[in-house]
C-alpha cells in the first residue's frame, strides 16, 4: 500500500475520505515499521491491542477517525504499562487518561509509548534506563527532553502527532530540536487526570506534531473542563489576534553557552520575522531568568517528590541517578521557604505580566544552545540547566507558548524559535504559527515533504467578525492604522462578484471611494478588497468612525461568500468619478501619481 510516513492528519483524513487507505491495513503497516529497539520507544502495542482499537472505532466522519499517534510514557493508556522511563515504577493502569479518552472517542489509535527523561526531569532526552534518544537528524547530538521520544517520532514521520507533557519546557525543546511543532497550552486548558505528576500544580499535556494545524486539530479534541482534574480550567474569553504587524518582545542580551551555529541562527531567525512584517523589541529578561531558576533552585522540587515520594523511599536505588539526585535537594526546603518563593513567584509573574502588556508576545529561541549527548553525559546538570533558560519560567508566569521550526543551522540541525503570550492566547499563537511556517516553508520534520500551503478560513473565528475593506483601510493607506488599533487580523485578498461598480467620492479627506452595488442589468466588475477579522468587542468602536455617506453593509464576494463590508449611499456617487474600470482602490490612487 502507499506509504503514510510523514502524512499529516489532513492527508490521512483525505485518504480515508477518498478510499485510498482502509484503518485496519494502513495502521497495521504503520505497526509493522516501528522497531523495538529504536529508543524513542519504551512499549509498542501488539497487533491484538491494535485490532482492539480498530474495532472499537465509531462513525469515519470522526475528527481523528483512524488516525495513529504516540503517547509520552507518563501519560495512561489502559491496559498498557506505564513506567515513567523507570521499570521499577511500573504499573498497569486500569483506565485511560482523560487525554486519551477524549483522542480515543474522536476516533485517533494509540500506536505505542515513547521514552522520556525518567519522571519528566530533564531536557535532554538522555535521562533513561531505556537509552538515550538521539536527535532525528544527528545522532550525536540530544532530542530534547524529556519528551523525547514523542519528539522524534514525529520528526521522523512515523505518526502524524504525538502527546508529550510540559513543565519546565519538555514540550517545547524537542519540538526545536527537532523541526517540528510543540504546543504548550495554557495551564488547565487539557486535564492532566492519568498523567504521573511531575509538578501537578504546573504540569501540562502538550502536543508534537509536523504543522501547527494539526496541532490545533487535536487541541480542539483535547481542551474541555474536567472536574476529576483540580487544575482544570475553561477558557475565560476569546482571544485577541495580532494584528499584520505583530510586535514581539526579544531577549536584549540572549546568552548563547558557546553555541556560536545557535546565535547565528537566532539573528536569520529575527531576519525573516522582520521580512515577515514582525516588529521586534528588545526587552530586559532579568524577571524571567530570575523566575527560571526558581524552578530547580527552590521548592518546586518538592513538589516533584510529592509525586513519588513513597516510592521513592523504598526504589531510591532504582532511579536515575541525576533525576534522584535533583528531586533528593526536596529535603532543603522547609514549609516557610516554600510559601516565601510563591510570594517571589507571584511578584515576579506579575512583573512579567506588564512587561508582556507593551507588545504582543514574547520571542525567544526555544533553547540557547544544541550539545551532543556526550556533552550532557560530562555535565548532566549545568547543561541541562543552560536548555531551560527561555523555557523554566513560562509555566511558573502562567503563560501559554508555541514552539515552532525556523530555521536550519550552519552546521545543518534545525533552530526553532517559541512565542510566549500569557495564559488563553493559544488561539493567537497558532493564527500566527501557521501563516509563519507558510512563510518559511522548511521541510516537515526530517522528512522531505514540503510544508503544505496554507489556506486561510473561510468564516472568522468566534468573538470576531469578517470586514472587507476596500479603500482608505487597505494596508498601508492612510485609514488601517484604526483596524491596528483593534488588533484586527489581515485575512487576505480577494475580489468582490462581478456586481459593483467602484467611484472616488470627492471632498474627502483622506481620498475615500464608494462602492455601489449595481442595478440589475449594469455592468460591474470585481473589485479587490481586503479581509480583516475585527474583534467584536471593538466592532462597534471602528464603526462608529465611519462618516456618511459610508456605511457597513454585507458584500458579496467572487467566491460566494457574503461578508460585513464598506458600502455607500447611492446618491452619493453622483457626480463622483467612475474608477470600477480600475478594478481597486490602489490603482486609482497610482493613477493620480503619474
Amino acid at each position: 500500500m502507499t506509504s503514510t510516513l510523514g502524512w499529516t492528519i489532513s492527508e490521512w483524513l483525505e485518504a480515508y475520505r477518498s478510499q485510498a487507505i482502509n484503518a485496519r491495513e494502513a495502521l497495521h503497516a504503520v505497526r509493522a515499521q516501528l522497531d523495538s529497539s529504536d529508543p524513542a520507544w519504551i512499549y509498542i502495542v501488539s497487533a491484538a491491542e491494535l485490532d482492539a482499537q480498530i474495532d472499537a472505532l465509531g462513525a469515519t466522519d470522526l475528527p481523528l477517525y483512524g488516525i495513529p499517534f504516540a503517547v509520552k510514557d507518563n501519560i495512561d493508556v489502559a491496559g498498557t504499562p506505564t513506567t515513567a522511563a523507570c521499570p521499577a515504577f511500573t504499573y498497569i493502569p486500569g483506565k485511560d487518561a482523560t487525554t486519551i479518552a477524549r483522542l480515543k472517542a474522536a476516533g485517533a489509535v494509540v500506536i505505542g509509548k515513547t521514552n522520556l527523561d525518567q519522571f519528566a526531569t530533564g531536557l535532554v532526552g538522555t535521562r533513561s534506563p531505556y537509552g538515550a534518544v538521539p536527535n532525528s537528524f544527528k545522532a550525536d547530538y540530544v532530542s530534547g527532553g524529556s519528551s523525547s521520544g514523542s519528539g522524534v517520532v514525529v520528526a521522523r514521520g512515523l505518526v502524524p502527532f504525538s502527546l508529550g507533557t510540559d513543565t519546565a519546557g519538555s514540550g517545547r525543546v524537542p519540538a526545536g530540536f527537532n523541526n517540528i511543532v510543540g504546543l504548550k497550552p495554557t495551564k488547565g486548558r487539557f486535564s492532566t487526570s492519568g498523567v504521573v505528576p511531575a509538578c501537578r500544580s504546573l504540569d501540562c499535556v502538550s502536543i508534537f506534531s509536523l504543522t501547527v494545524n494539526d496541532a490545533e486539530t487535536v487541541a480542539s479534541v483535547l481542551e474541555a473542563f474536567d472536574s476529576t482534574d483540580g487544575y482544570s480550567r475553561q477558557a475565560p474569553s476569546a482571544p485577541i489576534y495580532f494584528s499584520s504587524k505583530p510586535r514581539f518582545g526579544i531577549p536584549k542580551n540572549p546568552e548563547w553557552f558557546g553555541d556560536k551555529n545557535a546565535e547565528l541562527a537566532w539573528e536569520k531567525s529575527l531576519e525573516k520575522l522582520q521580512a515577515f512584517g514582525a516588529e521586534l523589541t528588545p526587552i530586559d529578561f532579568t524577571p524571567m531568568s530570575t523566575l527560571a531558576k526558581l524552578l530547580y533552585g527552590g521548592p518546586w522540587v518538592a513538589e516533584r517528590h510529592a509525586a513519588i515520594a513513597e516510592f521513592m523511599a523504598e526504589h531510591a536505588d532504582d532511579m536515575n541517578s541525576v533525576v534522584r539526585g535533583i528531586i533528593e535537594k526536596a529535603e532543603n526546603f522547609s514549609a516557610t521557604d516554600t510559601y516565601r518563593s510563591e510570594y517571589e513567584r507571584a511578584d515576579l509573574a506579575r512583573e512579567i505580566q506588564l512587561l508582556m502588556s507593551s507588545v504582543d508576545a514574547l520571542l525567544v529561541p526555544t533553547s540557547p544552545r544544541h550539545p551532543t549527548i556526550a556533552e550532557v553525559e560530562a555535565d548532566p546538570v549545568t547543561v541541562n540547566s543552560q536548555l531551560g533558560t527561555y523555557t523554566n519560567f513560562v509555566n511558573l508566569a502562567d503563560c501559554s507558548a508555541l514552539a515552532l521550526p525556523a530555521v536550519m543551522r550552519d552546521d545543518m540541525l534545525p533552530f526553532g524559535i517559541t512565542l510566549i503570550a500569557p495564559a488563553w492566547q493559544d488561539a493567537t499563537l497558532a493564527a500566527f504559527g501557521k501563516q509563519w511556517q507558510n512563510f518559511i516553508q522548511l521541510p516537515l520534520g526530517k522528512t522531505e515533504k514540503p510544508t503544505p500551503e496554507f489556506i486561510p478560513s473561510k468564516t472568522a473565528p468566534a468573538g470576531y467578525v469578517r470586514l472587507a475593506v476596500v479603500g482608505a483601510h487597505l494596508t498601508g493607506m492612510p485609514l488601517n492604522v484604526q483596524l491596528q488599533e483593534r488588533k484586527a487580523i489581515f485575512v487576505e485578498s480577494t475580489f468582490t462578484s462581478n456586481s459593483y461598480r467602484l467611484f472616488a467620492l470627492p471632498n474627502t479627506t483622506p481620498p475615500k471611494p464608494g462602492l455601489i452595488r449595481g442595478k440589475t442589468g449594469e455592468t460591474g466588475a470585481e473589485i479587490i478588497v481586503e479581509l480583516w477579522d475585527v474583534p467584536l468587542e471593538k466592532f462597534g468602536s471602528f464603526v462608529a468612525l465611519i462618516p456618511a455617506p459610508l456605511g457597513i453593509g454585507t458584500l458579496s464576494l467572487k467566491d460566494g461568500r457574503e461578508v460585513k463590508g464598506f458600502i455607500c449611499e447611492g446618491a452619493a456617487v453622483e457626480g463622483a468619478t467612475d474608477i470600477t474600470h480600475l478594478g481597486g482602490w490602489r490603482a486609482y490612487i497610482k493613477s493620480l501619481q503619474k
